[in-house]
């Protein structure tokens, strides 16, 4: 089945990639479908890579470029540009030239099978084992904020159908997940391996603690899993109490013995209030989110595209 096709690549510190990664793009697309652009997402770069892709545009006409006006991440990045496409399926890649354009077919040809939304999984991840760990937490963040078994295969290598991005429109928090806002839309995902390439240029600007502070977000902006964590903490603890308070109790009565030491004591108030303290903090998390969100922080903010001067 013939698709029109919308390619987002998110774009940071990858001057040097996107010549080549245009022309594989150039070189493969033409023999997939004859209706298909590339948008290229500007997240406010440090290097040259806004006049890279304004020379992309003007050297390929499939090509647009939109440039924000600060750093807002991948994910927003990836926002901004669902919102721009023109066609019917969208792609996501990174544009470190990871993702080999000549998978993409895997891809369609799960969407063909029935799918709504296909990951490409890397058959062996091209990281550090840092990085890994981190990924593998991401994941499984991902899985208890979005509710389906694919969950822990899930890539930046993806491709959806576009009327997913309706169930969405409205979004507006400024922490963004696409992957928990594609669930919104269907529950019908799949995964299919594919090949996953060497970084050529450059380092990625994920790191260890980037990706857990990523994996923090999703659990405490897209779940109530912290909540239930507390409230399962306060019921056994206060089942603990209990406990204790009918020992000390029962041993009173039967014996005349009071339990006697300050650091059992201590040791009990000591566990209690940790505990409430921790609910405390995620109770406060949550509250924070509500509070940044009546602020109406904008999820991206575009400075320029190609297809209007830059201003």
């Amino acid at each position: 089945m013939s698709h029109s096709l919308s390619i987002i690549i998110p774009v940071y510190r990858s001057a040097e990639s996107l010549p080549e990664l245009t022309a594989e793009l150039a070189r493969v697309l033409p023999t997939l479908t004859p209706t298909y652009e590339v948008i290229f997402i500007d997240d406010a770069s440090p290097d040259t890579s806004w006049s890279v892709i304004e020379q992309l545009t003007r050297d390929y006409p499939f090509v647009r470029g939109i440039q924000l006006m600060r750093n807002y991440g991948q994910h927003n990045a990836l926002l901004c540009g669902i919102r721009a496409v023109r066609y019917t399926v969208i792609v996501t890649m990174d544009d470190d030239l990871q993702h080999p354009p000549t998978e993409i077919p895997r891809l369609l040809a799960a969407l063909d099978a029935g799918a709504d939304v296909v990951y490409g999984t890397p058959e062996r991840e091209q990281h550090g084992l840092l990085r890994d760990l981190a990924s593998q937490t991401t994941k499984f963040a991902l899985q208890r904020s979005m509710g389906v078994s694919v969950a822990r295969k899930v890539s930046a290598f993806r491709a959806f159908r576009t009327p997913l991005r309706e169930a969405f429109i409205h979004y507006r928090s400024s922490w963004v997940s696409i992957d928990v806002l594609l669930t919104w839309g269907t529950t019908r995902f799949d995964a299919v391996s594919v090949r996953h390439d060497e970084r050529k240029y450059g380092v990625s600007g994920y790191t260890f603690g980037k990706l857990v502070r990523h994996a923090a977000n999703m659990i405490t902006g897209f779940s109530v899993l912290p909540l239930q964590i507390a409230s399962l903490l306060g019921f056994a603890f206060a089942g603990f109490g209990l406990l204790v308070l009918i020992y000390v109790v029962g041993r009173a009565l039967i014996t005349g013995i009071v339990v006697p030491g300050f650091a059992f004591l201590a040791s009990i108030i000591a566990i209690f209030s940790g505990v409430q303290l921790f609910a405390l903090g995620i109770i406060g998390e949550y509250l924070a989110r509500i509070h940044f969100r009546s602020m109406e922080r904008p999820v991206y903010t575009v400075r320029g595209t190609t297809d209007e001067p830059t201003a």
